[in-house]
C-alpha cells in the first residue's frame, strides 16, 4: 500500500463533522443576531424566531408538535433528563397513586449507551430506584417478551434504545411500545412511560414518534451532522417530568439556561437536510456495510461480524478477532491513515472491555479485538478498499509478532 494523504474517518458513529450548509446557517447568529432569546426588544425577538423555527422544524421531522421538543446541551443530558425527571416527578407525588408505595421500578436493557445505563446504576445505587436490566440474545437484540416480564406495578418508566451505539442493532421499539401500552390499558395507569435513546438511529430509521409508540425520545445534533452541544428530547403531551437544572425556567420550566441559539439554528438545519438524504444515503451506505463486512470476514481469519445482520444500522460494522488487542488494532489504523474505534467513544477509556460484547454471551472476548467501523457521507467504496487491505496488513503483523514471542 502506497503512501496516503487523504484520512479516511470511519467513526460517524462517535460524531460527525459539520456540514457547510449547517455551519453556514449558523453563522449570523455568533455575532450579527446575537440577542438572548427570552429578551424583549428586537434582538431577542429575532433569535426566538429563530429558535421557534428549528423547534417546528425538528418536531415535524418527528411527526411531534413544537411544544413537545425540549432543547438541552446534548444526548447525554436529554437522556438524563428523561430518567431522572420521571423519578423526579413521581418522587414529588404520593408513592400510594404510583406503585403501592413501593419504590419505583425501571427496566432497561444491558446494552444501553452509557448515558442511560450509568445513570440507572446511580439510581439503583442510591436507593432511588430498583432497576431491571432485561438481556439481549447473540444477536443483541431485546426480547419484548422479557419487557413484559419484568413490568411490575410500581414501574415508572422504560428505557429501550432505538438502535446500539456500538454493534448496531436495531431494537424492537414498536413491539416493546405495544406491550407497555397493553400494560397499562390492563391496569389503567398512566405508568410506565416509554423513553429510547434514538441518538443512532436519527441519519436513517422512522423518526415518527406516534408509529414507534414511545412518550420519550433522545437524539442530538452530533450525530447528524450538525453542531456539538445540542441535543433535544421530544416529551409527548401529558407526559409528566420534572426539571433537573433550575433557573430561569426556559424551555417550559423542563431546561433552565440561555438557549444556544446558533447550536439550535444548526440542529434544525441538519435534521431538514438529514430528511432530504435519508432514503437515498440509507441504501447507498448499507450497500458498502454489507460488502465491507464479507471483506472483511473473508480476509481476516477467525473474525466475526458483531449483531445483526438485518436488523442493524445501514452503516455499522463491528467485528472481533479473538486474540487481538483492540487498542493496538485502533492505534495500527490510524498510522495507515484511518479512524476507527474499539467500543464507543463515550467509553474509549474503560480497559475492562466492552459490556455490550459481554451481553452477547461471549465475556471473553469482550476485550480482545473488537473494531467498531462507522460509514458516513463522505465514506467511498475506496475508502473501505483500503481499509480492508490495512486491516490484513495489521493483523498478519500482530499475529506474526505473536508467533515470535512464542518461540
Amino acid at each position: 500500500m502506497g503512501a496516503r494523504r487523504k484520512r479516511i474517518y470511519l467513526d460517524y458513529a462517535a460524531t460527525t463533522p459539520v456540514d457547510r450548509r449547517v455551519e453556514a446557517a449558523m453563522r449570523p447568529y455568533f455575532r450579527k443576531e446575537f440577542g438572548n432569546p427570552s429578551a424583549l426588544y428586537s434582538e431577542g425577538v429575532s433569535a426566538r424566531e429563530a429558535v421557534d423555527r428549528a423547534r417546528q422544524r425538528i418536531a415535524a421531522f418527528l411527526a411531534a408538535h413544537p411544544d413537545e421538543i425540549v432543547f438541552t446541551g446534548s444526548g447525554t443530558e436529554s437522556d438524563n433528563l428523561a430518567i431522572q425527571g420521571v423519578l423526579k416527578y413521581v418522587q414529588g407525588r404520593s408513592l400510594d397513586t404510583v406503585g403501592g408505595g413501593k419504590k419505583p421500578h425501571i427496566i432497561t436493557s444491558v446494552i444501553e449507551h452509557p448515558a442511560v445505563r450509568e445513570v440507572c446504576r446511580a439510581l439503583d445505587r442510591d436507593g432511588v430506584a430498583d432497576v431491571t436490566y432485561v438481556g439481549v440474545n447473540e444477536k443483541g437484540i431485546v426480547d419484548p417478551k422479557e419487557v413484559k416480564e419484568a413490568l411490575r406495578d410500581e414501574t415508572v418508566l422504560v428505557s429501550v434504545m432505538y438502535a446500539n451505539n456500538e454493534i448496531g442493532t436495531i431494537q424492537p421499539v414498536r413491539e416493546i411500545a405495544k406491550v407497555v401500552r397493553d400494560f397499562k390499558k390492563e391496569r389503567g395507569s398512566e405508568y410506565p412511560y416509554l423513553h429510547t435513546d434514538a441518538c443512532q438511529a436519527a441519519n436513517y430509521l422512522d423518526m415518527n414518534v406516534a408509529r414507534l409508540g414511545v412518550d420519550l425520545l433522545t437524539f442530538n445534533a452530533s450525530k447528524m451532522y450538525g453542531p456539538k452541544g445540542v441535543g433535544a428530547l421530544f416529551v409527548k403531551r401529558g407526559v409528566r417530568i420534572a426539571p433537573i437544572v433550575f433557573g430561569g425556567g426556559q424551555e417550559v420550566g423542563l431546561r433552565s439556561g440561555t438557549e444556544n441559539v446558533p447550536a439550535i439554528v444548526g440542529f434544525g438545519e441538519a435534521v431538514r437536510i438529514a430528511e432530504d438524504m435519508k432514503e437515498e444515503e440509507s441504501v447507498r451506505l448499507a450497500a458498502l456495510r454489507d460488502d465491507f463486512a464479507e471483506a472483511l470476514l473473508s480476509h481476516i481469519p477467525g473474525s466475526v461480524l458483531n449483531g445483526d445482520r438485518e436488523y442493524r444500522l445501514p452503516n455499522n460494522v463491528h467485528i472481533s478477532i479473538p486474540g487481538m488487542d483492540s487498542e493496538r488494532i485502533v492505534i495500527e489504523l490510524d498510522a495507515h491513515g484511518i479512524a476507527a474505534s474499539a467500543q464507543s467513544a463515550c467509553k474509549s477509556k474503560d480497559t475492562e472491555g466492552s459490556y455490550v460484547i459481554a451481553a452477547l454471551g461471549r465475556a471473553g472476548q469482550a476485550g480482545e479485538g473488537g473494531i467498531r467501523f462507522t460509514l458516513g457521507r463522505r465514506t467511498t467504496r475506496r475508502d473501505l478498499d483500503y481499509t480492508v487491505e490495512a486491516m490484513k496488513k495489521i493483523t498478519d503483523k500482530v499475529q506474526y509478532e505473536a508467533r515470535l514471542l512464542q518461540q
